[in-house]
């Protein structure tokens, strides 16, 4: 039985103020890797520690793939960043369906974030009424993929992992994690777009 719900943030609750932001770091640095295997090293890099700026944050991911960004290009992935964050809004059903969640299951935030942005959409939303607890990546020093980042949350929690459902949109990111450690998971795919069961397209939709 069902007792704790993890959420990831973007693209689950929340809906970024600009398309893909992460696809687009890849674009405006010329990144020529698999997506799958560049999105596990850019937020290794950017959203495993806390930076004194999001300039610093940019600089530590060009590091990671080689490649020196000139002021003009981390003035652009900065703006565009801070963009995001700045127009993001929770989906329409999130806060409603988070109300009625919160009276049955034990629910947890998790997400691989910069220092920055997720905090402050949160506290602009007043989200953390919602949630128990809240494992961000620039706090802990793991992403979700580490398999001590689920089994942490489960264990602070006292549950076991079949106690548990992961959420979010992401495959590499959330799907992979729940599945390394033997979580449930369901896939958000509001596009309808990818080939996964169980998967919903509003979180009205979920079964638990």
């Amino acid at each position: 039985m069902v007792k704790a719900i993890l959420f990831d943030f973007w693209g689950t609750l929340v809906e970024n103020g600009v398309h893909s932001p992460i696809k687009q770091v890849k674009n405006i640095l010329n990144i020529r890797l698999p997506f799958s295997e560049y999105v596990i090293r850019m937020e290794k890099a950017m959203m495993t520690q806390e930076f004194s700026s999001l300039k610093d944050a940019f600089i530590a991911v060009g590091k990671e793939f080689n490649i020196e960004c000139p002021d003009f290009i981390l003035d652009e992935l900065v703006g565009m960043w801070n963009k995001s964050w700045m127009l993001a809004e929770p989906y329409e059903e999130t806060v409603q369906v988070l109300e009625d969640l919160q009276k049955k299951y034990k629910l947890v935030l998790i997400s691989n974030t910069d220092n920055f942005s997720v905090m402050k959409v949160i506290e602009k939303y007043n989200l953390d009424q919602y949630f128990e607890k809240a494992s961000l990546s620039c706090k802990t020093g793991m992403l979700k993929t580490n398999p001590e980042c689920l089994r942490g949350i489960v264990e602070s929690l006292n549950l076991q992992i079949e106690d548990c459902v992961m959420v979010g949109d992401s495959l590499q990111s959330d799907i992979k994690a729940a599945e390394l450690v033997g979580m449930k998971s369901i896939l958000v795919d509001r596009r309808n777009s990818r080939d996964y069961s169980p998967k919903v397209r509003d979180l009205r939709d979920m079964e638990l």
